[in-house]
């Protein structure tokens, strides 16, 4: 899965699919049409909302998607502004910044075994820390 390009209606019908839900048991939970339904799987992206109904629904984190293309490629900040922005209060909850997933940790570690990219191309263009990338080549 490439997370550069996603197209959630699709993530979402494939999902379907696999769980074998009835179009039925989609429509009373979701309080829609079947039209409205297909109109959601060709839709490239969904209100919070309703993804957070699916996500419920079908038992599958689709905001993890996002998670993981911010991890992979959000432009890096200048140190000032990182600087700045981390002394600023804020009343919304903090998360960790990185958290890698295994399916993240295996396109990265794919890309290098393939030697599809370097390792000092891997740790610049998607900031993975030095450290982090060899103990995930010496786990896995």
């Amino acid at each position: 899965m490439l997370f550069k390009n996603i197209h959630i209606g699709q993530l979402i019908q494939t999902r379907v699919k696999e769980t074998n839900f009835s179009t039925e048991r989609l429509t009373n939970f979701l309080q829609c049409s079947e039209h409205d339904i297909e109109n959601m799987y060709n839709s490239e992206s969904l209100h919070a909302e309703l993804l957070l109904k699916w996500s419920k629904l079908l038992q599958y984190d689709f905001f993890r998607m996002y998670s993981q293309h911010l991890l992979l490629y959000s432009p890096p900040s200048s140190p000032d502004y990182y600087k700045n922005i981390k002394q600023q209060k804020t009343e919304l909850p903090e998360f960790r910044k990185n958290i890698y997933t295994i399916e993240i940790i295996e396109f990265i570690l794919d890309l290098v075994k393939s030697n599809k990219k370097t390792k000092q191309e891997v740790i610049k263009e998607y900031k993975i820390p030095k450290t982090t990338l060899y103990k995930w080549l010496n786990k896995y």
